[in-house]
């Protein structure tokens, strides 16, 4: 909407605060949503990157046809070409539309003389509702836009190759790449020097979300999602990772509640399945030493089929499909859906990499499967791909954990594979000398 005091068409005045103040913000809270006001005055001639970023990432849009204002008018067609369905249309009834709003079914408030609202609680109440029924809608997003629904390709690209895609500050970017070569300290200097998130592009956020993700701050993810902007928190590809992250410190159930709310409203993902298959694979390994194999068989076949779903939402994105396998290989005795799930995950690594644009986890996978295969020659040359592919120290960690876990049960079940530690070795030792010959 525009602000202050503005002439409308008719030759009225409506006051834009006072409408703000007296009608929309009491209605964005009775429908328990959080008010976020992007201000504009006739005058502006940019929308600003973080205002586009907000407009696009909020959950729901009001926006105010009254007047026509130009730059309005402008982000209501970015906002409708991305995400339909969740805006809500108001306008003064003094002023003259420049298109008939029947079909927005656009909702109409009075104003006096001063350009103060009349009817205030009346059309207060009619925008709750309206809003009230926006939420209760499955949305429609248009997924153009990468933070608000994730990558138009596979799920788990929206944190993988997010720096490739994402356009934003050349010079965070260099930053916070510095900064992760060095450490947790160096990551949380960089946020300081940062200054308000509020000022912040979406992009530079996200990076350093990552960026923590990347050196093992999980406290300070957490943290860093609770004080973003509010749009960008609810976005998909943050409620994921402020799940994994919550996990990570140890807060399980909370991550699980997260999730399961993820999946009930935008439905199975790649990403979303597997963090939660992360989070009872984990719950599996504390009940072993707590409640006994029992109990700890029960939480690692719902891993096995949480990774199952996100694969089967996914067939392109093996990442599930390998922790699926790798869990079957733990599982006492081993799960026999393995044979059937091992020529399908491979299938769908070598269309990654035959389409020429793979990546350190389509190498990983394949290094996996060579393992699983017993195949000593397929494992050497994946690890030398994966070794030349790797982009953060963790990737290299997380193999050699998964490759450890497989060999141990083999160990457990008299079938050890002796050539398996030299590969993890080597995947250690690239990791120790990371900082150094990257």
């Amino acid at each position: 909407m525009p602000s202050g005091r503005t002439s409308d068409s008719a030759g009225g005045t409506v006051d834009f605060d006072a409408v703000y103040q007296g009608v929309i913000e009491p209605a964005v809270r009775e429908a328990g949503l959080a008010p976020l006001r992007a201000e504009h005055t006739a005058s502006d001639t940019v929308v600003s990157k973080v205002t586009f970023e907000r407009l696009v990432l909020c959950e729901i849009a009001v926006v105010d046809l009254g007047c026509a204002n130009a730059n309005v008018l402008y982000q209501l067609g970015i906002r409708d070409g991305v995400r339909p369905d969740s805006t809500v249309f108001i306008y003064a009834e003094s002023a003259s539309l420049p298109f008939d709003t029947a079909v927005l079914r656009a909702l109409p408030y009075r104003v006096k003389s001063d350009g103060t609202p009349e009817n205030a609680r009346t059309a207060g109440q009619a925008i709750a509702d309206r809003l009230r029924l926006a939420l209760s809608q499955k949305p429609k997003d248009n997924p153009a836009f990468y933070l608000a629904r994730g990558s138009a390709d596979i799920a788990r690209l929206a944190t993988d190759v997010f720096r490739d895609r994402v356009e934003y500050s050349a010079q965070w970017s260099r930053r916070l790449a510095a900064a992760r070569g060095k450490g947790l300290a160096a990551v949380r200097e960089a946020e300081q020097d940062m200054g308000a998130l509020e000022a912040l592009e979406s992009g530079v956020i996200i990076d350093l979300l990552l960026s923590y993700r990347a050196v093992k701050g999980w406290t300070e993810m957490i943290a860093l999602v609770e004080h973003m902007p509010k749009p960008l928190a609810g976005s998909l590809l943050v409620e994921q990772q402020y799940a994994y992250a919550l996990n990570r410190a140890g807060k399980d159930r909370e991550a699980e509640s997260i999730l399961l709310d993820v999946l009930a409203r935008h439905g199975p993902s790649s990403e979303t399945c597997g963090i939660l298959g992360r989070v009872y694979k984990d719950r599996s390994d504390l009940a072993l030493k707590v409640h006994g194999k029992m109990v700890a068989l029960g939480l690692l076949d719902k891993a096995i089929d949480a990774y199952l779903k996100g694969f089967e939402a996914d067939w392109r994105d093996a990442y599930p499909g390998i922790n699926a396998l790798t869990l079957m290989e733990l599982r006492e005795p081993p799960d026999p859906r393995r044979t059937q799930l091992i020529p399908v995950v491979a299938y769908a690594v070598e269309r990654r990499i035959a389409a020429g644009k793979p990546d350190y986890w389509d190498h990983a996978t394949r290094l996996e499967l060579a393992v699983l295969a017993i195949d000593q020659e397929a494992a050497t040359s994946s690890l030398a791909s994966a070794l030349a592919a790797v982009r953060e120290v963790w990737e290299l960690q997380s193999t050699a954990r998964n490759l450890r876990m497989i060999r141990e049960a083999r160990q457990q079940r008299n079938q050890p594979v002796h050539w398996a530690e030299q590969v993890e070795q080597a995947l250690l030792d690239r990791a120790q000398k990371w900082s150094v010959i990257r």
